[in-house]
């Protein structure tokens, strides 16, 4: 980091912003965690913090490395990608998880399991 005064200010502004963008929408996802009631609403929360603010980091990597070599850096991007990828995912499993043991515990406030469909069997049939 000692060619970091080297950076144009043009590049800088562009850091700052992205950096600001991303850890102020990782921050909103940490609220959001912190101060929705239940389970299934908190899940919602670190989605946005980990895919948009994840992308507002990264870019401003991106920037950052990319001015500074003089060549462009991007791999970066694959950071961003399996952030975006595995984080929904890991909070859909999750949240089936949860749903699967609330239902499984009889807990009020849960739907019941809906009706299984045949592949090509339309909801409107019935």
């Amino acid at each position: 980091m000692e060619h970091a005064s080297e950076l144009p200010a043009w590049a800088a502004l562009l850091v700052s912003f992205f950096l600001v963008v991303g850890a102020g929408l990782t921050l909103i996802g940490t609220i959001g965690f912190v101060r929705l009631p239940t389970f299934y609403e908190r899940i919602h929360a670190p989605t946005l913090g980990t895919s948009w603010g994840t992308g507002g980091i990264v870019m401003a990597s991106m920037i950052f490395f990319t001015v500074l070599a003089t060549r462009p850096v991007v791999h970066e991007i694959l950071i961003g990608i399996f952030v975006t990828v595995t984080t929904p995912v890991t909070l859909m499993l999750l949240a089936r998880a949860a749903l699967h043991r609330d239902r499984t515990e009889g807990n009020p406030g849960v739907p019941a399991e809906g009706p299984v469909q045949s592949p090509g069997e339309s909801v409107d049939a019935k």
